[in-house]
C-alpha cells in the first residue's frame, strides 16, 4: 500500500488565535507557528506537519477555543513497487536516449530582461528584417491593456502586425488552425508570443503546422515530429511558472477528446525570450502561486530525473530552486516587489531550461490528465500532485531532494538525507498551505481514472526517466489515493 488513513488534526485557520499551546504540548514537535503573512501582520496560525504527526489527538484537547479538530486524512507514503520485463526495457530505452542526448543540438532563447524590457523588443523585432508579425496571446491580457506598451512601441516604429486572441486556458487544436489561418492569410512572417504557458505553447504549434502543413496536430504531438525549421518566436511570459520561453514544448488538448499531449521537438525552441518584471506585478496572489509552483514542479521532476542531464540542466534546477525558495511567498504577500518578481521571472526560465533536456515525470503525466479532463489550471495541477509523488517515490528521492534541501539551507548539515528529503517535501506542503492550494485533487471522477492511467502510461513510459518506473496498476493506486 502506498497510502493509510489516519487521524490528523484540522486547523481552522479563521478561529486559530497564534497561541502556542498545541505547539507546547505536542509530544513530536510537529506543529509549528506560521510566519506573518506580510510586514506588519500580527496574526500567525499554527499548522501541522502530516510526515510526522502521530495523531494522538493531544494538540486538540489542549486548545483552549476548540481550533483543532481530528479528523480522518490519507497520508503518503512510499510505494512499494514490482520489477518486471516492462520496466527493464523502459530503462534501455532511456539509456539510448541518454546517449542520444549528448549530440542533439541543445540552445537557449537569446534572453532580453529588465524593466520595461518588453519596450525594447520592436526595434529588435525590426532589426532582423520582419514586416507583419502575428501575436498570439487571449482575451483576457488584452482586457488587462498588458499588451498597450508593445503595441503603441510597435506602431510608433510603424511594424505591422495582427492579433490572435482566443487562445484558451489549455489551448486545443482548434486554436491552433485559428491561429494558424491567421498567420497565413495576413502574411506573417513571425510571431510574438505573450502570456503564460498557454499562447506560447499556440505560438509553437502554429509554428510547427507552417513547418508541416500537411499534417494535423495530433500527428506531431510525441518526439521529434517537426523537425523542420519553424518561424521566428519572440516570447514575452506575464507569468512565472510554464518556462515555455525556453522549452522544446507546445503542449496542446484535443477539442473532441479532451486528450491533452505534448509537440517535443527543438525547433519549437523560442529564438528570444522577453523578461520583463513589470508584466507580472498585477498577477493575483493565487496564480503567483501556482505559477510559481509549476516552476517548482519543473526544477525539482528534472532534478530527481537527472539522467538525461548534463551539469548545466542540474545547475540550472538548483538554481531555480533557490530562487523559488527565496521569493515565491515573498511575491505571493507583496506582488509590486520588482526584485522578487525578476528573480522568480529567472527561476522559470532556469526551471524550463532544466526540464527541456532533464524532463519531467508522473507529476506533469498526471497533471496534464486534470487539465484536459476537467479545464484545471495547469500550475494548480502540479501544485497539487507534486509532494504527494515525491512522498511515493521515499528512497529513491531522498539524495536529490537532501541535496536540493541543501541548497536552500533547510536543515543542519548534520542531518540524514532522509530528514533532509523529508524537509524539503514539508516545505512544499507547507507553502501549500499558506497559499492556499487544496492538498487533493478531488476534481478527479472514478470514471475517468482508467482513461487516466492509459494517458499517463503513454505520456510517461518508457522516455521519462523518473526515479522509479510505476505500473499501470500502480499509476491506478497513485490516482485513486490523491482524490
Amino acid at each position: 500500500m502506498m497510502q493509510k488513513v489516519k487521524k490528523m488534526p484540522h486547523i481552522d485557520k479563521e478561529a486559530c488565535a497564534g497561541c502556542s499551546i498545541c505547539l507546547v504540548n505536542c509530544p513530536m514537535e510537529c506543529i509549528s507557528i506560521t510566519d506573518p503573512a506580510f510586514h506588519g501582520d500580527i496574526r500567525t496560525i499554527a499548522q501541522v506537519d502530516a510526515s510526522t504527526c502521530i495523531g494522538c489527538g493531544i494538540c486538540a484537547k489542549s486548545c483552549p477555543i476548540q481550533a483543532i479538530e481530528m479528523v480522518e486524512r490519507k497520508v503518503a507514503k512510499p510505494m512499494k513497487t514490482k520489477t518486471d520485463m516492462r520496466k527493464i526495457a523502459y530503462r534501455g530505452v532511456q539509456q539510448g536516449f541518454k546517449v542520444a542526448m549528448r549530440i542533439l543540438p541543445w540552445r537557449m532563447p537569446e534572453l532580453i530582461q529588465g524593466v520595461d524590457a518588453v519596450k525594447r523588443l520592436p526595434a529588435l523585432v525590426k532589426r532582423r528584417g520582419f514586416k507583419k508579425v502575428l501575436i498570439v496571446t487571449d482575451e483576457n491580457l488584452m482586457r488587462l491593456h498588458l499588451l498597450d506598451d508593445l503595441l503603441k512601441e510597435m506602431e510608433n516604429l510603424r511594424l505591422d502586425y495582427v492579433i490572435y486572441r482566443e487562445v484558451a486556458a489549455n489551448p486545443t487544436d482548434f486554436n491552433v488552425e485559428e491561429g494558424l489561418n491567421l498567420y497565413l492569410v495576413c502574411q506573417c512572417d513571425c510571431m510574438i508570443a505573450f502570456g503564460g504557458g498557454a499562447p506560447m505553447d499556440c505560438a509553437k504549434a502554429i509554428g510547427a503546422c507552417v513547418a508541416r502543413p500537411r499534417k494535423r496536430v495530433s500527428q506531431l504531438q510525441g518526439l521529434l515530429k517537426v523537425l523542420r525549421p519553424i518561424p521566428t518566436i519572440f516570447a514575452v511570459p506575464t507569468t512565472s511558472g510554464t518556462g515555455s520561453e525556453t522549452t522544446m514544448a507546445a503542449v496542446i488538448t484535443e477539442n473532441a477528446t479532451h486528450h491533452k499531449a505534448s509537440i517535443n521537438d527543438l525547433c519549437l525552441i523560442p529564438k528570444y525570450a522577453v523578461l520583463d518584471p513589470k508584466l507580472t506585478v498585477g498577477l493575483p496572489p493565487r496564480t503567483t502561486a501556482t505559477t510559481g509552483m509549476d516552476a517548482l514542479c519543473h526544477a525539482v521532476e528534472a532534478y530527481t530525473n537527472h539522467v538525461y542531464n548534463s551539469d548545466l540542466e542540474n545547475d540550472m534546477a538548483r538554481q531555480a530552486v533557490k530562487l523559488i525558495y527565496e521569493n515565491l511567498y515573498k511575491v505571493y504577500t507583496d506582488g509590486s516587489n520588482l526584485s522578487g518578481r525578476q528573480n522568480m521571472q529567472l527561476a522559470a526560465f532556469y526551471a524550463g531550461r532544466a526540464f527541456t533536456r532533464g524532463c519531467v515525470g508522473y507529476v506533469h503525466a498526471i497533471g496534464h490528465t486534470l487539465g484536459g479532463l476537467y479545464g484545471v489550471p495547469h500550475g494548480l495541477a502540479m501544485s497539487i500532485i507534486l509532494p504527494h509523488v515525491m512522498r511515493t517515490f521515499g528512497p529513491a528521492v531522498y539524495e536529490r531532494l537532501a541535496e536540493l534541501s541543501d541548497v536552500c539551507g533547510m536543515t543542519d548539515s548534520n542531518a540524514s538525507k532522509q530528514e533532509k528529503a523529508e524537509a524539503f517535501i514539508r516545505w512544499i506542503e507547507e507553502m501549500k498551505v499558506k497559499m492556499e492550494i487544496p492538498e487533493f485533487a478531488t476534481m478527479i471522477q472514478e470514471d475517468d481514472v482508467d482513461q487516466m492511467v492509459e494517458w499517463v502510461d503513454k505520456e510517461a513510459n518508457p522516455v521519462y526517466p523518473v526515479p522509479v518506473i510505476w505500473s499501470k496498476a500502480e499509476i491506478k493506486s497513485f490516482i485513486m489515493s490523491i482524490r
